[in-house]
């Protein structure tokens, strides 16, 4: 992935934010504020440098996003992530982006994370507990849940945001049923080259918008790995561009 800035010299959360509006990253106050918010500290496994611009180890085959990916993300699902929202945040890991997903839809909204490690949940639940959405978390308006999130969550459907922060070779029908006509679903698609790709409900069509590039998606059962996930880790990335295979540094 691209690094826009290192972390050397990037201490504090705000530094973090501040870096990522400079280099147009994020635009919209309200990404802004959230990300200043939620400490991505209360997330990041400890003896890690919460604040530099990379995806990160959690555990389990899984990592978490690099902020820059989160902003975007952010940045892409801000207009239904209006206070009364439903969110719904698949693959929600470390409970990083649930949490900004809550603070923004508010206590009369809905944020639902699933993820498919039990272990994940249970520890995502404690950042959760030490971060600005606790609240929400107590109140019960920002869920967290085990299972496969190609299913989606039927329950707080149908969902104004979905993010899914795992590839999967094709968009599961779950999720698109559970979004909401004029909702928004941000998904990276592919098997070992994948696109992040916006997805539009609108009554009778479905739009979906390429953007760019994760690990795949998984059931409660198994989890994957791919060259792309495994050179992220390093800062680079894999896309395709006109037929031919490009390493992004």
């Amino acid at each position: 992935m691209e690094r826009f800035f290192s972390g050397s010299g990037i201490n504090k959360n705000k530094a973090m934010v501040e870096h990522l509006q400079r280099y147009g990253v994020i635009n919209s106050k309200k990404v802004a504020q959230v990300m200043e918010t939620v400490d991505r500290a209360l997330f990041v496994p400890d003896g890690n440098p919460p604040y530099v611009d990379s995806p990160m180890q959690i555990g389990y085959n899984a990592t978490i996003s690099a902020p820059h990916m989160h902003a975007t993300c952010l940045e892409l699902l801000q207009e239904n992530l209006q206070p009364g929202m439903h969110a719904l945040d698949v693959g929600s890991g470390t409970g990083y982006l649930t949490a900004c997903f809550a603070l923004m839809v508010g206590p009369q909204g809905c944020a639902v994370g699933v993820e498919h490690i039990p272990e994940l949940v249970a520890s995502s639940i404690k950042n959760i507990e030490k971060s600005a959405a606790a609240p929400l978390l107590k109140e019960g308006s920002l869920k967290l849940h085990a299972g496969d999130g190609r299913l989606g969550w039927p329950e707080c459907a149908p969902y104004d945001a979905i993010h899914v922060g795992a590839a999967a070779p094709e968009i599961p029908q779950p999720l698109i049923d559970q979004l909401k006509p004029g909702g928004r679903m941000v998904i990276p698609v592919g098997n070992i080259f994948q696109d992040l790709k916006v997805v539009e409900q609108e009554p009778g069509r479905l739009h979906q918008y390429p953007q760019r590039d994760f690990c795949p998606l998984c059931s409660t059962d198994k989890s994957g790995g791919s060259v792309a996930q495994l050179l992220s880790l390093h800062g680079l990335n894999l896309k395709t561009c006109s037929g031919h295979i490009v390493l992004m540094l």
